[in-house]
């Protein structure tokens, strides 16, 4: 099985790791474009399964995880049969799915958990990737962004927000009516009925798809993959939690990223109910002028809800960079002076706090 082990980072005196924790990947397609996929809250890699698809032209993983790509800077050309010479790499956070379970709240953080990604990029021979996340797992890219930003070829962020109180889900009669069924859930069957109300809009729900309703396709598809990893343990459920409560983007990281030279593209939900729109449209807005943004007419898992629309925003994300466009011609958002943007940006609904 594709396992990358990565050191615990409590250490003993000696400086040996005292625990390693075992990060479950799978790699799909063949080609010198990296793409990294970070997954969210309770998620696993299968999460990506549509943008896999689209990325690389099939769900089926490589058969053998190692080894099998060469690094993009060396000149070499690799097997590209799938996707137009994509290679993708999705993997189960700490904490869910196959990966290993840490009990202790404080081994997961945002860093922490932007460490186990670089590790699986060392573990493949990627130098760089094109790095896209969903709800946590894009407040973990905006961790990774930060920390090695010469590692980056595009950014984009999925339903993201800047964590902390922003993970709050906008409080009405509906949302705490969910968040307690969420809490309550303790079988395949309870947790795929909350999961559907959390991640599509109502009106996605009632569709019909030939006789049925999306939402009772949906529902079986949802138990049977409850079923098969099992319901996430408390252990994973507290620390990724902890892991969205702790996050925070300082000032620093955000200049980073804008100043790292890569593009990058938040992609949102207008009716998410988890991650609020105007908090993932304020991050685009630190982020001028390398950030594009797109709102889609979709829920929380807008990736899911809207696969296309979602996927030819990614493709063109990654078309852009290695196109070497411009941010001032990649961004749609309102362009502002320097001195107007830079007081804008911090000060509003906030004061001077940063964030």
């Amino acid at each position: 099985m594709p396992f990358c082990k990565v050191a615990d980072p409590q250490a003993n005196t000696e400086g040996a790791s005292v625990n390693a924790t075992e990060i479950f990947y799978r790699t799909y397609g063949r080609g010198t474009t990296k793409v990294l996929l970070i997954i969210g809250l309770a998620g696993t890699h299968d999460s990506w399964g549509p943008q896999i698809k689209g990325l690389t032209g099939s769900n089926r993983p490589n058969h053998d995880d190692k080894l099998t790509v060469v690094d993009q800077n060396s000149g070499e050309e690799c097997d590209s049969e799938m996707g137009g010479g994509i290679e993708v790499c999705a993997f189960d956070n700490r904490g869910m799915g196959r990966s290993s379970v840490p009990t202790k709240k404080s081994q997961y953080t945002t860093k922490i958990m932007a460490k186990d990604a670089i590790a699986v990029m060392d573990h493949l021979g990627w130098q760089k990737a094109h790095v896209f996340g969903h709800s946590m797992g894009a407040m973990i890219a905006c961790k990774l962004a930060a920390m090695v930003p010469d590692r980056i070829l595009s950014l984009a962020l999925l339903n993201v927000t800047g964590g902390g109180f922003e993970c709050f889900p906008k409080l009405d009669r509906q949302t705490v009516s969910i968040a307690i069924r969420f809490l309550k859930a303790k079988t395949p069957e309870q947790r795929a009925a909350v999961d559907l109300d959390t991640h599509y809009t109502k009106e996605y729900l009632e569709e019909y798809v030939g006789s049925k309703t999306r939402r009772s396709i949906l529902y079986q598809e949802y138990v049977k993959g409850i079923s098969s990893t099992g319901m996430q343990s408390n252990y994973g459920f507290e620390g990724q939690i902890n892991a969205c409560w702790t996050h925070k983007i300082t000032r620093r990281e955000i200049e980073v990223i804008r100043s790292a030279g890569f593009l990058v593209s938040v992609i949102h939900g207008r009716y998410d109910i988890i991650a609020q729109l105007y908090y993932a449209r304020r991050l685009a807005e630190k982020l001028q002028p390398v950030a594009r943004m797109i709102d889609l007419h979709g829920g929380h898992l807008v990736s899911h809800e809207r696969t296309e629309e979602v996927n030819q925003g990614l493709h063109d994300l990654i078309k852009a960079s290695e196109s070497k466009i411009s941010p001032h011609d990649w961004t749609n958002l309102p362009q502002k002076n320097s001195a107007v943007s830079s007081c804008w940006c911090w000060s509003m609904h906030e004061g001077l706090k940063g964030v």
